[in-house]
């Protein structure tokens, strides 16, 4: 179903699938984004980091006055950036963001990594936005307490900015810690999650406690070639997954495309797991929303599986070379 979606623990629903805003063009992302609404999209994901939310708004405020959607009907995450952790720094960039997208409020609100660097001043960004300073030389670690960051974000919520909160690349150890005294509770986890990093003790202990786990980069590999040669470098060295032989098996016994084949494992294998592709190709966002009106029978869904690898492509500790931070160490 196109328009299937999950409870959060706020109590909020959430849309399964949605699109990803993560490198998509400045210059296009209002367009993009319309069109994902014309398609049938409802979820937005996007980030600080992106530098693409101020766009992303004006596709959606255009979808509204055009009458395609209500504000209602459209939930939007998005993220707290690293530079931002401090209390006040939190404070500020809730409002700001807020006021970036121009919707009145943000239904999602993520700590994109569980690490504090030190503040720079909000700006808008071109993309790829960076973790170091202007020259990319150095990386400047901020002693913040991710409570302290909870606890900031936990005010969004009670001003009304935000209305459900979560994490995105924690480990099970750091999401037991905000258990612990998280006041508002942890709704979604967002994780890098594909066939080479499969993670299921994380998953499982996520969804044991209630919290929603979205994935991004389903498609592995395909999902950093694009970018500067350290972020590649891992994924220029693996098969693409849509070129693995039991994806290719799959799509043809399913007549379906090796994409839509990695979605639908990303949300069948673990039920309710929500996924947040991205494409600018319009038949291509029309296939990446459909994917839930078929199955894999269990023995396929393992099959995947067992291209595991532990294989991780987002990970600063290894491709921030001169100031390694080793948050999945």
């Amino acid at each position: 179903m196109v328009n299937e979606t999950v409870k959060l623990a706020s109590g909020y629903h959430m849309p399964l699938v949605g699109f990803g805003l993560w490198k998509v063009d400045q210059k296009t992302t209002a367009e993009i984004v319309y069109a994902a609404i014309q398609t049938g999209y409802r979820l937005f994901d996007g980030a600080y980091d992106y530098a693409n939310e101020k766009e992303a708004g004006e596709g959606i405020r255009r979808a509204i006055k055009d009458g395609l959607v209500t504000r209602d009907e459209v939930f939007i995450t998005t993220k707290l950036w690293n530079n931002y952790h401090k209390k006040e720094h939190v404070a500020q960039m809730g409002i700001f963001q807020n006021e970036t997208w121009g919707l009145g409020y943000i239904d999602l609100y993520l700590m994109h990594f569980p690490v504090a660097l030190d503040y720079i001043e909000p700006s808008t960004l071109q993309y790829p936005a960076w973790w170091m300073d202007a020259a990319h030389e150095t990386v400047s670690v901020a002693k913040v307490p991710i409570m302290e960051t909870w606890q900031a974000m936990e005010k969004l919520v009670d001003e009304g900015l935000v209305r459900s909160i979560g994490v995105s690349n924690f480990d099970t150890q750091l999401l037991y810690d905000v258990i612990s005294y998280a006041r508002h509770p942890i709704s979604s986890l967002q994780i890098e999650h594909h066939p080479y990093l499969v993670q299921p003790q994380l998953i499982a202990m996520a969804q044991e406690e209630g919290i929603v786990v979205t994935g991004y980069s389903t498609f592995g590999p395909q999902s950093f070639l694009e970018l500067p040669p350290a972020f590649r470098k891992r994924a220029a060295d693996v098969p693409m997954l849509f070129d693995t032989e039991v994806v290719k098996k799959l799509a043809q016994k399913y007549a379906r495309s090796p994409g839509q084949i990695l979605l639908r494992w990303a949300t069948q294998r673990c039920r309710g797991i929500a996924i947040i592709p991205k494409s600018n190709n319009k038949d291509r966002l029309k296939q990446n929303l459909e994917v839930n009106d078929f199955s894999l029978t269990d023995q396929e869904l393992e099959e995947i599986s067992q291209l595991d690898r532990g294989l991780r492509f987002n990970d600063p500790g290894f491709y921030l070379q001169n100031r390694p931070i080793r948050i999945f160490s």
